[in-house]
Formats: structure tokens, sequence, C-alpha cells
């Protein structure tokens, strides 16, 4: 005879949640994802080589550079949550302006 406090409950695990992301739009959201996450380690880089260079003093990255990398990081990261959380035309112009944004901090500041 078993009593209730002694008898052991099913435990269920809890339903699996499908991803936000469609199979469709995975590609172009991780490209755009490295793309945002690249500019803004690069640009925390520049901040901290001109941190070095400003108490050495060696020459280092110009104003330019300094305002213009943490600029382009931020566009990009403000667009790739955009890019993560919408789906459609919203998604796929907001991914644009991720690479468009780290190709010109690119062409501006290390292609010429």
């Amino acid at each position: 005879m078993s009593s209730p406090d002694t008898e052991e409950l099913a435990i269920t695990p809890p339903p699996v949640e499908q991803p936000a992301t469609p199979e469709r739009g995975r590609f172009w959201r991780g490209l755009t994802g490295s793309l945002a996450a690249g500019m803004a380690v690069l640009a925390v880089c520049v901040v901290v080589i001109a941190g070095i260079c400003l108490f050495t003093g060696a020459p280092g990255p110009g104003p330019l550079m300094l305002i213009g990398h943490p600029v382009a990081a931020v566009v990009a990261l403000l667009a790739q949550r955009v890019v993560d959380t919408r789906n459609g035309r919203v998604a796929g112009f907001a991914g644009l302006g991720v690479v468009v944004s780290v190709t010109a901090a690119l062409s501006l500041f290390w292609w010429s």
C-alpha cells in the first residue's frame, strides 16, 4: 500500500520552443551578426590602442578614427538587433544596413 506522500510524480520536460529564426534567413543573420560583432571588437581595439598611444607618447589613431569606429559599431549593433528580432524585408534591410556600416568604416579608415 502506497501513500500519496511516497508516490513518485511523473516529471514532464517543458515543451521545446521553436527557434524564432527561419531556416531561410539563418545564413544572412549569421553573416551580419559576425560583421557587427567584428566591428564592435575593432572599435574597442582602436580605442584601447589610442589609450596606449596616449600614455606612451606614440603616434596613434586620429580623432576621426576614434569617433568613426565606435559610431559604425553602434550603428551595426543596433541594426543587427533589428535583424535578430524581426522577419521579412525589415530584417533584410537592417542586415543590409549592417553590411553598409561595416563596409563604409573599413573602406574609409583601412582601405584607403
